[in-house]
């Protein structure tokens, strides 16, 4: 890593505006809430069998909007159960967002909310400290396996809080290629893959990841890591691609403000543009304007987002 780079999360404030771009320039959640619309009936389908009382886990929920759309379907699916909503989530202004967000939308009297401003680490180990090995119906996993060290434990965990037909729901960057090198792991070692370029993000991690100031955190996992984790355990599961794409055209532009937050967001670098040495930075513009990364629409650079979506069970 560049010494004069620091990483984006130690920026609260700045990751959550760039976040914030980040969504308005891509089509994430767009991609997100049509598979809420047409697959997530099916996913959750047995979860309330006989039951009075759902309990549902959310991990790094950010701000609620998915959160909300998912609980509606299941109200849909289950209506009058109660449901009580668990949220773990480490940014206090997400968590007060999420809290606005709930405060606005109708329709939620009968799904209780509770807050957790924790990791999906921290989480872990009250669990096990206190031993309350509390069982959920659905838990989803939305964009945050990228933080977390141990992904084979977490995921381990977390199959081990499901109730019997139970889903864990795990979206992630979609990517597969052969395998690269192996993360170590208290439960073995794993191959990570060597990412294809089926989304930008997996060229700009390959390629640039040992310059950028991620080295503490598991960037490099995609949805294909998880399949075969989820293999090498004899878990069952199901995957679904999204396809999602993001208009990058102002990291382009000179002094386009929401230009610098998407380049922030994309090396996980704070003030990148800034900061990072001219040779990385003239390097990694060109890859963003690469076939590997973009396509070039109606004169706009397009990012290649794609996302997938890996269904666990416990039936």
């Amino acid at each position: 890593m560049e010494s004069a780079m620091r990483s984006l999360l130690s920026d609260n404030s700045r990751y959550v505006e760039s976040f914030r771009v980040f969504l308005k320039n891509s089509t994430e959640h767009q991609c997100m809430q049509q598979f809420i619309e047409t697959k997530l009936p099916e996913v959750i389908s047995s979860i309330g069998n006989e039951k009075s009382t759902l309990d549902v886990l959310g991990i790094g929920s950010g701000s609620g909007e998915i959160d909300l759309q998912m609980l509606s379907k299941i109200q849909a699916k289950y209506p009058g159960i109660l449901i009580n909503n668990n949220i773990v989530e480490p940014s206090a202004e997400q968590i007060f967002c999420y809290k606005e967000r709930v405060a606005k939308t109708p329709d939620l009297d009968n799904i209780t909310f509770s807050w957790h401003k924790k990791t999906s680490t921290e989480y872990e180990h009250q669990v096990n400290e206190q031993k309350e090995y509390r069982k959920y119906d659905f838990i989803h996993m939305i964009q945050m396996l990228y933080y977390v060290k141990d992904v084979p434990a977490t995921l381990k965990f977390f199959r081990s809080c499901l109730s019997p037909n139970g889903k864990l729901l795990i979206i992630l960057v979609s990517v597969s290629g052969r395998p690269r090198f192996k993360q170590q792991s208290r439960l073995g070692s794993y191959l990570i893959r060597s990412p294809k370029g089926e989304s930008g993000w997996s060229t700009l991690w390959k390629k640039y990841g040992p310059r950028l100031p991620l080295n503490d955190l598991c960037l490099y996992i995609t949805a294909g890591d998880i399949t075969d984790m989820l293999r090498s355990m004899g878990a069952q599961y199901k995957s679904y691609d999204l396809p999602s794409d993001m208009d990058i055209t102002g990291c382009f532009i000179e002094g386009d403000r929401n230009g610098e937050l998407l380049l922030d967001f994309l090396t996980e670098t704070c003030d990148f543009k800034k900061n990072a040495p001219s040779d990385l930075r003239d390097q990694i513009m060109k890859d963003l304007q690469s076939p590997e990364c973009s396509t070039t629409k109606d004169g706009k650079i397009i990012f290649n987002n794609n996302l997938s979506v890996v269904v666990v069970g416990n039936e």
